[in-house]
């Protein structure tokens, strides 16, 4: 069992104090299972959920004694699979597509003593910032349902935000971990490259670009599951980057915000000043001097996704059943040649050891998450053939999304307080690979100024 520290609660508001609360026997699994599935049908119109095992289902379930025993867990529909949930990616041509067996991060999250019991939405093979899949159901995002959720991971975070369960699992190949968090107010980690298990049969998914974690509702929860999925207590690999004395880290903060809406750059710059405040060292970082790393990673992130979509066609993907856009990736992909390709891939290389030697000068980059608020639903349409538009508009709403996945780094998100229509105000923190763990210290720094409060408690009201 999982201490739980936080402050007194009636009810538990986080996976660690649902965990607390089952193992303190204030609460069975079953009874917590029930509230969740009350949760979901309560909060259907969001569309956060793209599947539901029935009641009385068979599925594998989570251990009865781990730190998170009898916690309920939903399970993006794109990723590594989980035995038993069908793993559609948004798309009618896997509708009929189930696992029958688990990933290694399956195993894991079973092991930790989660339960899971349905699937979360997503955009068509993940190639969008919101998830409004064909086949359905458009998510809407709880905080104002006109608006998008985000995506990939839009689902999950949803489901997460409005109160479903605690935390959900999601995956993260452009900004799909984050963006959603930040649309929804949550707490977003995309691991360094590596440090989740993507076996078997998922090792190199898109290149090593797409990494694995949860959405979750506070840092402290997402702390716990670190060392439960990686399997390390002080982050997957040793930390190269020497650590200052007594905590204190220089940040490099990038305060010229070209393009970034006027309440969102002053967040960025209240987090600064809170981090300063805290005894931490501000350095200026130039967005320039990220702009090179940002176009190779647009590059890259295009080229692999177009290639793998392209791969996925020739090994049996029936195309004539995906969505327009998807058929348009695919088409690119085919027309790509092995050299663009690998020019692409080398230029990654070198795009992650500039980025590297930038952690030379400052232990983290504070910077953006996105640009605006969540856009409206429809603001990212998939019945239209023109990949460079769709790329475009996810690079305007999150511009230092990819360059964290094609350079390997981790990057956390987290909201820094709300705007006047009360959504989330997010902020972005990237660290040098394996660097997870510092992300994480300095995310709790943040959120113990309480500047986003979650409008939608665990379960609802009447839990």
């Amino acid at each position: 069992m999982i201490k739980d520290t936080g402050a007194p609660s009636d009810a538990p508001s986080d996976a660690i104090s649902l965990a607390a609360a089952i193992a303190g026997g204030a609460l069975t699994p079953d009874e917590a299972m029930h509230r969740a599935r009350t949760r979901a049908a309560q909060v259907a119109d969001l569309g956060a959920l793209s599947w539901l095992a029935p009641e009385d289902a068979a599925l594998p379930n989570g251990a009865t004694t781990g730190p998170f025993a009898g916690v309920p867990l939903l399970i993006k529909d794109l990723g590594g699979p989980f035995a038993g949930i069908p793993m559609r990616a948004g798309s009618a041509a896997l509708a009929d597509n189930t696992a029958e067996a688990d990933s290694d991060l399956a195993v894991r999250f079973r092991a930790a003593g989660f339960h899971p019991f349905g699937a979360t939405t997503v955009p068509e093979f993940g190639l969008s910032l919101s998830s409004e899949p064909a086949i359905g159901p458009i998510c809407r995002n709880p905080l104002d349902p006109s608006r998008s959720a985000g995506g990939s991971s839009g689902g999950s975070a949803a489901a997460v935000a409005a109160g479903i369960v605690p935390l959900a699992h999601a995956t993260d190949a452009g900004g799909s971990i984050r963006v959603p968090a930040a649309a929804c107010g949550l707490v977003g980690l995309k691991p360094s490259r590596g440090a989740i298990p993507g076996g078997p049969g998922f090792g190199n998914h898109l290149g090593g670009i797409a990494s694995e974690f949860a959405v979750t509702r506070t840092i402290r929860d997402a702390r716990a599951l670190w060392p439960l999925l990686t399997g390390a207590t002080r982050g997957p690999f040793p930390d190269l980057h020497p650590l200052p004395e007594q905590g204190r880290f220089t940040i490099g903060f990038v305060s010229d915000t070209k393009g970034i809406a006027p309440e969102r750059a002053a967040a960025l710059d209240d987090a600064a000043g809170t981090l300063a405040a805290a005894g931490h060292l501000l350095h200026p970082v130039a967005a320039t001097d990220l702009d090179e790393i940002r176009r190779i990673s647009a590059q890259a992130f295009d080229r692999i996704i177009s290639s793998n979509l392209a791969s996925l066609a020739q090994t049996g993907l029936d195309l004539a059943r995906c969505e327009p856009l998807t058929q348009a990736f695919a088409a690119r992909g085919q027309r790509l040649t092995a050299t663009q390709l690998w020019t692409s891939l080398e230029a990654s290389v070198l795009a992650a050891h500039a980025l590297w030697r930038l952690f030379d000068r400052v232990d983290v980059l504070l910077l953006p998450m996105l640009s605006q608020a969540p856009p409206k639903l429809g603001a990212f349409p998939t019945d239209h053939r023109d990949p460079e538009a769709q790329l475009a508009r996810m690079d305007a709403l999150a511009p230092y999304a990819t360059l964290a996945n094609i350079t390997g780094a981790p990057a956390l998100t987290l909201a820094f307080g709300a705007d006047a229509e009360g959504l989330p105000l997010p902020v972005q923190m990237i660290a040098p690979i394996g660097g997870d763990l510092r992300l994480l210290a300095l995310g709790a720094e943040l959120e113990r100024e309480a500047r986003w409060q979650h409008p939608f408690p665990l379960f609802g009201d009447d839990a």
